[in-house]
This record gives C-alpha cells, structure tokens and sequence, in this order.
C-alpha cells in the first residue's frame, strides 16, 4: 500500500482520481422524490365524496374494483365520467361483461353521508339486475381507537 506521495521520479504529477462523485446523484434522487411525493395525492383524486365512518378492516384486492361514486348533490360518476339515470344500466352491462376466472369485478360505492338512502338503494338495485354482486361500500376509518 502506497500513500501518493509525490516521488522524485514523477515530481508535480498526480494519480488518476478512480472516485465516483456521487453528489450530483444524490441531488437528482433527491429532486426526483420531491416530485413523486406531490404528484402521488394528486393521482389517488377523484370524485371529492364526504365518506361516512366505520370501524371495519380494509379489504384485500388481488384486481382493480370499478368505484362508483355519488356526491352530495346526487351525481352519479362511473371512475371519473358522470353517468346519468338513463344510461346507467348499459355501462353496468357493459362493466360485468368484463368478468374473470367467472368472477364479476369488484364494485366500489362511494356515496356522500349527507345523500338519501333512497338514493344509494336505487344504485345498488341496478348493480343487481346487471349481476354485479360483489359490492363493497366505501367508508372512512373511525380515529376513535
């Protein structure tokens, strides 16, 4: 092991520098996570629903479920296009005629707390007339452990 010194023979010359400098790579990184972590909240936005709250467990999904979602003043929205009363069963057969391994997809309905009961039951009829059965109603998780 030599410490470069400088010698006699190679006096004023210096050793090839072999060390990677890894600043810029760190600055990069770090401007790359900055962005991933403002852009992430921005890309789980939809339809903004008052969620009511429920103490129940969240469940496992091994398929992307279709959301349904209806606001407080009584939209009805297929992931983020509005569908109206009139069309609402041609877009469900058309969802449950996606099925796999004889499954229908998963059905996510988010409706606003302040909404009519009414309302939502309506939604979830059509649901079963198109044989979409695997329906599961999104809640808020209850902080009050």
């Amino acid at each position: 092991m030599s410490m470069n010194l400088p010698s006699q023979r190679g006096r004023g010359r210096r050793a090839p520098m072999a060390d990677i400098n890894v600043t810029p790579l760190v600055d990069v990184m770090l401007v790359l996570l900055i962005i991933f972590m403002v852009t992430a909240p921005l890309l789980t936005a939809g339809v903004p629903v008052n969620l009511p709250d429920s103490r129940a467990k969240a469940l496992d999904q091994d398929q992307a479920p279709v959301q349904i979602s209806l606001d407080a003043s009584g939209k009805m929205y297929v992931e983020d296009q509005e569908v109206t009363d009139a069309i609402l069963p041609d877009v469900l057969q058309q969802i449950a005629a996606k099925t796999e391994a004889g499954k229908p997809p998963q059905v996510f309905l988010r409706a606003d707390r302040t909404l009519d009961y009414g309302r939502v039951m309506r939604v979830m009829g059509e649901l079963n007339l198109a044989g979409l059965n695997r329906v599961s109603l999104i809640t808020v998780g209850d902080e009050r452990k």
